[in-house]
């Protein structure tokens, strides 16, 4: 079964998605189901700048004085769910390495370690997911032998899911359906299971 995600980092929904469909797959695959993931960029951001930002002026900007609420909101709910978000000292940049990365990562059979990994880095470590030198550590720790190069491939890839209508995140396309947002994992795992018996 292939499933695309379509998703960008920073994307507090994309993470919860993320996970959830995780541990919906790990069912699948217990089950004895095959799951691919295609993995799909999506720039909440695409003005952010590689030196970035505090996260958090960024939520303020958006939402005002609920901004910090917001955030202990979000930190809660990630706890319920066993993820740890950090977003007090989180950094708000570019996002295109990253999707280079997970892209040269989905090459060498390494996709969804290195997705884990990313999402990790900004919402838990509060990393800098657009500095060179962390994303090849974070490579390191993947697995993922990191390489220059492949901006327009990513840039193309972004042109084509903007062209396919896709304006907010997380989404989900599997056996002709497309779901949106941060499904709960018996959600994500009855719509596999359901592609899986067709």
């Amino acid at each position: 079964m292939d499933v695309e995600f379509v998703f960008d980092v920073p994307c507090v929904w994309s993470y919860f998605a993320y996970a959830r469909f995780q541990r919906a797959a790990a069912r699948i695959r217990a089950e004895g189901g095959q799951v691919a993931v295609r993995f799909r960029p999506f720039q909440l951001d695409p003005r952010a700048t590689a030196d970035g930002e505090p996260k958090i002026d960024v939520l303020r900007r958006a939402f005002g004085v609920e901004a910090d609420d917001a955030v202990a909101g979000m930190e809660s709910k990630a706890a319920s769910e066993g993820l740890t978000f950090r977003h007090r000292h989180a950094v708000w940049s570019d996002t295109l390495p990253a999707h280079r990365l997970i892209a040269v990562a989905a090459g060498q059979g390494r996709g969804e370690a290195m997705v884990e990994r990313l999402f990790r880095a900004h919402h838990t470590d509060e990393l800098n997911i657009a500095d060179p030198v962390t994303l090849r550590r974070l490579a390191d720790e993947a697995g993922v032998a990191s390489r220059d190069g492949g901006d327009e491939d990513v840039r193309a890839e972004l042109a084509r899911v903007r062209a396919e209508g896709v304006r907010g995140v997380p989404v989900f396309r599997l056996a002709g359906r497309t779901l949106h947002g941060a499904l709960s994992e018996e959600t994500l795992y009855q719509a596999m299971s359901a592609t899986v018996a067709a």
